[in-house]
């Protein structure tokens, strides 16, 4: 009996996509016994922090690397290192509450949930422009002697409303101001593992580890600057600092070393070809059998070029779908909207599920 049968929780279909609230991913068994094989010796962290973080800086074409609990985590990391550029006296004072006031801007379209972890860093949020455009001179108003960073979100779905990443990367070289990118679910292509960094010249970029990586669910990670990777590193654990509750296990940095050493090796055009055809069967499975408008999606929830598949309902709400969806068995998860939109995902899917995927569908949506 495995552990999720001992708590009395049934596995349900991923049909979504790769969703902490879901999991994240599946780690290849590679992956895993790398965890295994790390959890069973005594060794220096930071030694092994720093070894990773070279390997994986020189895997991505980066200056460093360095592992954290998340992408989250990464965020408050990246503005400590920012803040303090790696400063003893600078690290103190923020642990004291007396350093000075530091202030991270952002765009107003670029606003997510995340953001918070600003704030969790100590930084006030200073957003520039608005949900539909945003000019040069309104970035460069907002600068002055408080601002620590620009943190931009990287994804096609967000660059609507922003200045491009190259404008602001040119604008705050022009004040010497580091530039954060949020690239969390920016994966795949696996080139913005260094592009948005290497080719562009943002200072930092933060991935998480445990969605496309299929790293280590808790697993993060953020590469750029060396000098603000190490930046990172002085403000992290196991130092006793502000970045000590963001502890990457000796496990999960193994996992997820491993994890970005198979991802950059694998086969990527293959992956989107078998997602693809996975979406175009799923139409034609469909189209026929509900009133619903279905259409093949070629972006996903992140902007990225992930092949899905679209519902559009015609009567019932998303919600009355999703209810009917999680009392069948097994439950597929799929996304929604609080309206009558429905997204379905096969980049998440184990071998077999893509037909009961539509069979549980079938079930649940208004037929002809």
């Amino acid at each position: 009996m495995d552990i999720y049968q001992r708590l009395g929780i049934k596995p349900r279909i991923n049909a979504a996509a790769c969703y902490t609230a879901l999991g994240g991913s599946l780690m290849a068994p590679e992956v895993l016994q790398a965890m295994n094989d790390a959890a069973k010796s005594f060794i220096s962290l930071h030694e092994l922090q720093q070894k990773a973080g070279e390997r994986i800086a020189s895997l991505t074409k980066n200056e460093g690397a360095f592992i954290t609990t998340g992408a989250a985590a990464g965020i408050v990391l990246s503005i400590l290192a920012c803040r303090t550029r790696g400063d003893l006296v600078e690290i103190q004072k923020i642990i004291d509450g007396t350093a000075k006031r530091s202030e991270v801007i952002m765009y107003a379209g670029h606003r997510i949930p995340y953001d918070s972890n600003i704030r969790v860093a100590g930084s006030d949020l200073v957003t520039v422009g608005d949900a539909i455009q945003t000019f040069d001179y309104q970035l460069e108003a907002k600068i002055n002697e408080h601002t620590t960073a620009i943190f931009f979100c990287a994804g096609a779905h967000l660059a609507g409303p922003a200045l491009s990443l190259q404008k602001t990367i040119e604008i705050a070289e022009k004040y010497s101001i580091p530039v954060i990118v949020d690239a969390a679910a920016q994966l795949p292509p696996v080139s913005n593992l260094w592009h948005f960094t290497h080719e562009m010249g943002a200072d930092l970029a933060i991935f998480s580890g445990g969605k496309a990586l299929r790293g280590p669910q808790s697993s993060g990670l953020v590469v750029g600057k060396r000098d603000f990777i190490e930046a990172i590193r002085v403000n992290a654990a196991p130092y006793p600092r502000l970045g000590r509750g963001f502890k990457a296990s000796k496990e999960e940095i193994a996992g997820l070393l491993t994890a970005i050493e198979a991802y950059l090796t694998k086969d990527h055009a293959a992956d989107w070809q078998r997602w693809s055809n996975t979406v175009d069967s799923w139409v034609d499975a469909l189209k026929d059998k509900t009133p619903s408008k279905i259409w093949r999606d070629d972006v996903n929830e992140a902007g990225q070029p992930t092949p899905r598949v679209a519902i559009q309902l015609n009567g019932p709400i998303a919600l009355d779908v999703i209810s009917k969806l999680q009392s069948l068995d097994p439950i597929v998860e799929v996304v929604h909207d609080s309206r009558r939109m429905i997204w379905i995902s096969p980049d998440s899917l184990q071998a077999g599920e893509e037909s009961i995927v539509i069979t549980q569908l079938l079930k649940a949506l208004p037929t002809k």
